[in-house]
């Protein structure tokens, strides 16, 4: 298929791509960060102004508590975008993380492949052990030295 076709979905070129989504859902993220600075504002706007109003006879705190329902709503508003945004950016990195995935699955099944062949037919010779004194060469030496002044004991003085 053209990715220029009409009829394509819209974005069908974008969800093909780890990089193009990553992009667009960063985009989308920024706009909606700048709602959220904008609704910052207005519920603080909103919370001195519900605060202010007040109705003869009440005490101090009937403002407050009448404009308690209408502050938690603005902030449930607000937690739910940052919900929003911290899902778009985890949403990129599963897609990359996919697609990385995908790539990787190929090779792994080569290798399991070739485990379960091995296991299956089993070479005759196998390889003698490593004798002692090499393995004492492969290990690094800041391991494998003593692990306490006890140890020492054990070895020769100088």
């Amino acid at each position: 298929m053209n990715s220029n076709d009409p009829t394509d979905p819209p974005l069908r070129d974008v969800a093909q791509s780890p990089e193009a989504t990553a992009r667009y859902l960063a985009d989308v993220q920024r706009v909606l960060l700048d709602i959220g600075k904008s609704l910052e504002i207005l519920a603080m706007e909103t919370r001195v102004h519900l605060r202010e109003t007040h109705v003869t006879g009440d005490r101090w705190y009937h403002a407050r508590l009448r404009a308690m329902p209408v502050e938690k709503a603005l902030g449930n508003v607000l937690k739910n975008l940052n919900n929003l945004t911290d899902g778009l950016e985890k949403s990129a990195y599963k897609r990359r993380a996919h697609d990385e995935a995908v790539v990787n699955t190929a090779q792994e099944r080569k290798e399991k492949e070739l485990e379960r062949r091995r296991k299956k037919n089993p070479q005759t010779l196998q390889a003698a052990p490593n004798p002692p004194q090499q393995d004492a060469q492969n290990h690094n030496s800041r391991y494998g030295g003593p692990t306490s002044i006890y140890d020492l004991s054990d070895r020769e003085s100088a």
